[in-house]
């Protein structure tokens, strides 16, 4: 019998060289993994290296001719065993990443617990649902919010 239990679950994950794992490959992980286990998964090192990679891939999965002339500042702030800070911003068809938090006015601020995140950036999880059952909280533009996968290539599991 396979010993599917966290512990098991996070040591093959934390083996796992996130900077070689595909779009793709990470949204099928994403979509097998229930969200009690995407949030065990989701701690120290592990969650510190996931957040990284998956901010790190935003200019790459940044879609400017979708995004046309937009202008906009987004602060996602991850909740979880503790509150990470990361912000976009989408300017002159192009999309910067940096950690923390700025002095920066955003046009919209999106907070969401571990599990959903992981999720809402691996195309498992629907961002008007999770709004609608308040697993995601938007402050600021939410028709920004509410349109912003379309402005990056998100996989498919």
């Amino acid at each position: 019998m396979a010993d599917n239990s966290s512990g098991n679950l996070t040591g093959e994950l934390s083996g796992l060289d996130f900077a070689a794992v595909s779009p793709e490959e990470f949204a099928r992980i994403v979509k097998g993994l229930s969200a009690q286990q995407l949030g065990e998964v989701m701690r120290g090192d592990l969650r510190t290296r996931v957040l990284s990679e998956v901010f790190g891939r935003m200019r790459q999965q940044f879609r400017p001719e979708a995004a046309g002339g937009l202008t906009a500042l987004i602060r996602w702030k991850i909740t979880g065993e503790t509150d990470e800070v990361y912000e976009t911003a989408i300017a002159d068809g192009a999309c910067t990443v940096s950690a923390g938090r700025s002095d920066g006015d955003p046009r919209t601020t999106l907070v969401m617990g571990d599990a959903e995140f992981l999720k809402l950036v691996s195309g498992n999880g629907n961002p008007v649902t999770m709004f609608m059952m308040r697993k995601l909280k938007v402050a600021g533009d939410v028709g920004l919010a509410s349109g912003l996968t379309r402005y990056f290539d998100i996989p498919k599991a």
